[in-house]
């Protein structure tokens, strides 16, 4: 009864919203819920576990709901027999749809961990928070933030769950005349799925090396193993904020893999969409929206300038941090 109320009620026009707006929903939902007991005991302590939670959350309701929706409505034959028959080889899932889903929740579940051991190690605390934590409505827009990057970030999963089994089906009625069926996306994988996929792991081994590197810096630091003040060796000899590097190269990766499939005519129409060149615009524009969101944040909000103003002002005036900041990159790595 919860569920098909839930099926009704998110019965939207497209397959689109049908599967974006309750996942952008439960973002909002997920963060609010748990910024209440942060704001009352003004503590930061789950901010971050509560983001990779929200990521998890909303991938997997992505996945869910396009399938229980199926489920609930069946086949009524005829062409809608034809519509809901999956590719050889295919159950209610696409590959597609599971290789992304569990490429973004295995990210989250990485870096929620890694943070959550990080605040844990530094008694519960980080220094973004500690103008704002005081300051309910300060301290909500935080998780509002945090709702608003999970909803951007995920549009280019959320999109390729949202896509029917009718964009990957095949006809296996012989009475339907071919010529009148859309040819479906390819169960094989376009250049693009590769090429993207590459990016994708290639930034999430950047990024977890480079966690890494600083997590036994600052380890080897606390048992007096080094007097270094900031780390230059490993890759953050070849860039300043290689972390950051790695993760907007992953969501590059996961922009790149979703695109690929999402911008061909069968994707279009199955979300509804048409195979028009402004829905091609539209839907290449929401899945660059995801690495694009992830690189505003970390170079002009809350990655890049909090960390490289803390640091110029505990060592801007001396030649070596100087030095370091002229012959490193700020993001890019150099390669020689």
């Amino acid at each position: 009864m919860v569920l098909q109320t839930l099926l009704h009620a998110t019965n939207y026009r497209t397959p689109l919203l049908r599967t974006l707006i309750p996942t952008v929903a439960l973002a909002y939902g997920i963060q609010t819920a748990a910024a209440l007991p942060s704001i009352a005991a003004q503590s930061e302590r789950f901010y971050d576990l509560s983001g990779s939670l929200t990521y998890l959350s909303c991938t997997a309701v992505s996945l869910a709901l396009p399938y229980l929706r199926a489920r609930s409505v069946g086949s009524v034959g005829g062409l809608g027999e034809y519509l809901s028959a999956p590719a050889p080889g295919q159950t209610g899932w696409w590959w597609r749809h599971v290789v992304l889903s569990v490429a973004v929740g295995g990210w989250a579940v990485r870096l929620g961990t890694f943070l959550f051991q990080r605040i844990t190690t530094d008694n519960g605390t980080d220094s973004r928070f500690d103008k704002i934590r005081s300051s309910p409505a300060k301290f909500y827009i935080a998780f509002f933030a945090q709702a608003t990057w999970v909803s951007l970030c995920t549009l280019p999963v959320v999109l390729i769950n949202s896509l029917p089994r009718s964009a990957f089906a095949i006809a296996r009625l012989a009475h339907v005349t071919p010529s009148k069926i859309p040819q479906p996306l390819s169960a094989t994988p376009y250049w693009t799925d590769i090429f993207g996929l590459a990016i994708f792991l290639f930034g999430l081994v950047f990024e977890v090396t480079a966690d890494r590197q600083k997590s036994a810096w600052l380890k080897e630091k606390k048992e007096k193993k080094h007097e270094e003040d900031f780390l230059t060796r490993g890759l953050w000899a070849r860039s300043r904020h290689p972390n950051y590097f790695g993760e907007i190269t992953l969501w590059c990766g996961i922009a790149v893999a979703a695109g690929g499939v999402l911008v061909r005519a069968p994707a279009l129409g199955g979300l509804g969409l048409g195979s028009v060149w402004g829905a091609k615009v539209v839907v290449a524009g929401l899945c660059a929206a995801s690495p694009g969101f992830v690189t505003f944040l970390l170079t002009r909000v809350s990655g890049i300038p909090l960390s490289e103003g803390k640091y110029d002002g505990k060592f801007g005036d001396r030649e070596d941090y100087r030095r370091w900041k002229r012959e490193t990159p700020v993001l890019v790595p150099r390669v020689l």
